[in-house]
C-alpha cells in the first residue's frame, strides 16, 4: 500500500488530541503507516544513569500519529482538506490529485 502523505506537504489533523491543528509532515514510516509531524507529539522520555550518562536525566521524543489520522491541505488560505487519488499523467508518470476536483496536487 503506497503512502498518500509524503515528506513535506502540509496537512491537518482530523482525529484524536492534536485535531484542527496543521502542519508540515517531518518523515513518515510506510511499514508502520505512521506520520511525524512538526510540533506535534512531542514528549518527555526519562533516560536512566549509565556510563554514557551518569547524572540521567530526561529527553524529548517525537511521537507519531497513524497517516489515517491527518488529511492534506488543498487551500492553505481556508485550510482545506481533500482526499488524494492517483492517475496517470500524459507523459506516463503516476502523480497524485485532488479527488474532488480532479486536479493534480
Amino acid at each position: 500500500m503506497t503512502m498518500r502523505i509524503k515528506k513535506g506537504d502540509l496537512v491537518k489533523v482530523i482525529a484524536g488530541s492534536y485535531k484542527g491543528k496543521t502542519t508540515k509532515v517531518e518523515r513518515i514510516d510506510p511499514v508502520n503507516s505512521k506520520v511525524f509531524l512538526e510540533g506535534i507529539g512531542t514528549v518527555k522520555r526519562h533516560i536512566k544513569p549509565s556510563q554514557a550518562n551518569p547524572r540521567g536525566g530526561s529527553k524529548d521524543v517525537q511521537k507519531s500519529l497513524p497517516v489515517s489520522n491527518v488529511a492534506l491541505v488543498v487551500d492553505e488560505t481556508k485550510s482545506k482538506t481533500a482526499k488524494i487519488g492517483y492517475k496517470k499523467s500524459k507523459d506516463s508518470k503516476k502523480v497524485r490529485i485532488n479527488r474532488s476536483n480532479g486536479k493534480e496536487i
